[in-house]
Order: C-alpha cells, then structure tokens, then sequence
C-alpha cells in the first residue's frame, strides 16, 4: 500500500482549512484591538471533563479493534487491503462512538 498519496491528500486537505482558520482568526482578534474591546472576549474556556476523556478513550479502542478485524479479514478472505481496513476502522469508529453515546446519556451529562 503506497502511503504516500494519502498523505498528500491529507495534507492538502488538512492545510488548507488550517490556513483559512489562522487568517479568519488573525482579522478578527486585529479588528478586535483596533476598536479597542477586550480579546478575552474570543478566549474560550476549555472544560476539562471526564466525557472528553472517555469519548476519546472509547473511540480509540473501537479503531484499534476495526484494525485488527481489518488484519483478519485481510488475511483469511479474499477482500482488498484497503477495503477491509478502512471499511472496519470506520465501522468499529461509529460504533465506539455509538457505546460512548450510550454511556453519557446513562450519565445524565452533557454531550460534547
């Protein structure tokens, strides 16, 4: 599997939407100061919450099982490289996604 145009493809994709954030974000804390507000006004507060820990958690469990059924059934079937990993990486994604949906609104907390 030749990884290279996936990185290409990802790096296009993933630079450009970054650099558009980085301007959007500049002319607007400029125009902020130029009209002489308060940029704390732009500054989030991050919540650190259990949730976010779990979710990331949880979905990094799923994708790593959706890896390893992917290197089964690469193996043992005649299916593609490529689509049996990806194809299981996603479907094990949603799915952790789905358990951690479960398991937060057992909580009774918010959603992130």
């Amino acid at each position: 599997m030749d990884i290279t145009g996936v990185i290409a493809i990802i790096s296009v994709f993933g630079v450009i939407p970054l650099i558009i954030f980085l301007v959007h974000r500049h002319r607007e804390r400029k125009a902020l100061i130029e009209k002489g507000l308060d940029i704390s006004l732009l500054v989030e507060e991050k919540k650190c919450s259990t949730l976010s820990s779990l979710k990331y958690g949880v979905l990094l469990i799923g994708l790593a099982i959706g890896i390893l059924i992917g290197n089964i059934l690469d193996a043992y079937t005649g299916l593609n490289e490529e689509v049996s990993y990806f194809s299981m990486i996603f479907l094990f994604g949603g799915l952790a996604l789905l358990v951690f949906y479960g398991l937060a609104k057992r909580q009774g907390e918010n959603l992130e």
